[in-house]
């Protein structure tokens, strides 16, 4: 079985869904028969590269509220990270535009280093004092991923290459229907939007096992919280 996500490294839901689903995927029966592929997804695609602005003030402005309001609204985010025992700041984080990140996310995939990138740059964005808009950070991180720092240079130093892996992403995903991430799809036949609780990826993953026949794409799960394409990040009611 292959799991295909569609997910941004600027969003929280798609830092936690991770998460859940990988609790999910532990206690599937079949796990060593599932293939997880990371696909791209950008929520900011046309903010300039170095056009960075920090969460906080990024979320009063997009929702029209005050600053305080606007960090109690990543408070809650907080504790639903915290709550997967996740790190995640609160304060000091900024925002931009991810294509390059995507980029090298694509390299890391023809390295067989996908997972570990991505995680290192969910980890450095959510949870440590490091910029993911910064070419320096982004090589150290495909370092820590176990890519070679020239190669990851010469990726960021050449905006065509893998910008059409990054492109045909999100393609496929309008054409699925994906207007908000994370975006979970198993064998093309079952989809998940949204960080659901990890209960709710284990049945999927067990339905999409029993019923392999089916053909069409059915959405599982009901709606839940995610950010959509104009970089509205839901934020549940405590």
């Amino acid at each position: 079985m292959r799991v295909e996500i569609w997910s941004d490294i600027a969003c929280p839901w798609c830092y936690i869904g991770k998460a859940r689903f990988e609790k999910g995927l532990a206690e599937f029966a079949h796990r060593d028969e599932v293939e997880v592929v990371h696909r791209s997804f950008e929520l900011d695609p046309s903010r300039a590269k170095g056009d960075t602005a920090l969460v906080i003030d990024m979320l009063a402005e997009k929702y029209g509220r005050s600053r305080e309001e606007a960090a109690a609204m990543e408070a809650n985010v907080a504790a639903n990270a915290q709550s997967e025992g996740l790190g995640y700041r609160t304060e000091g984080r900024d925002h931009g535009n991810t294509f390059d990140i995507h980029r090298l996310l694509h390299l890391a995939k023809a390295r067989g280093r996908q997972d570990e990138m991505l995680t290192l740059a969910y980890r450095a964005n959510f949870a440590e004092e490091r910029s993911v808009f910064d070419d320096e950070v982004l090589v150290a991180l495909a370092e820590e991923a176990g890519l070679e720092a020239d190669e990851a240079r010469g990726v960021l130093a050449d905006p065509e290459a893998y910008a059409e892996d990054v492109r045909t992403d999100e393609r496929e995903a309008a054409e699925l229907g994906a207007n908000a991430v994370p975006f979970f799809v198993l064998d093309r036949r079952y989809g998940i939007s949204g960080g659901q609780p990890s209960e709710v990826f284990v049945q999927a993953l067990q339905q999409a096992w029993k019923d392999r026949p089916a053909t069409a794409l059915t959405t599982v799960g009901g709606d839940a919280a995610a950010c959509d394409t104009d970089g509205a990040c839901e934020v549940p009611q405590s």
